[in-house]
């Protein structure tokens, strides 16, 4: 049984959470592409409406992996979040 999770140092500690800090700035990078690619895409159909049922595929698979990047980016701040934050110990008294 590998228990080496419970017995982290500070060391590794910051090391998992500057790699979660460097995720979450290559999303951010991603996602900001993303929108300029979508800008572009509605600029080039000429349509800028999501319900038009000519609003471009390739606009449409670009949002849907932007909401689906966001969500990643949420759930990594959380983790970030929570690793920041000190931890109470709760002890039997």
């Amino acid at each position: 049984m590998n228990m080496h999770h419970r017995f982290e140092t500070a060391r590794a500690s910051t090391g998992r959470e500057s790699t979660l800090r460097k995720m979450l700035s290559d999303l951010v990078l991603t996602c900001q592409q993303i929108e300029a690619d979508i800008a572009a895409e509605e600029a080039r159909a000429g349509i800028h409406d999501r319900s038009d049922r000519r609003y471009p595929i390739l606009a449409r698979s670009l949002n849907e992996r932007h909401d689906n990047l966001k969500g990643t980016i949420a759930m990594l701040e959380r983790r970030v979040t929570e690793r920041s934050q000190p931890k109470l110990v709760t002890g039997a008294a």
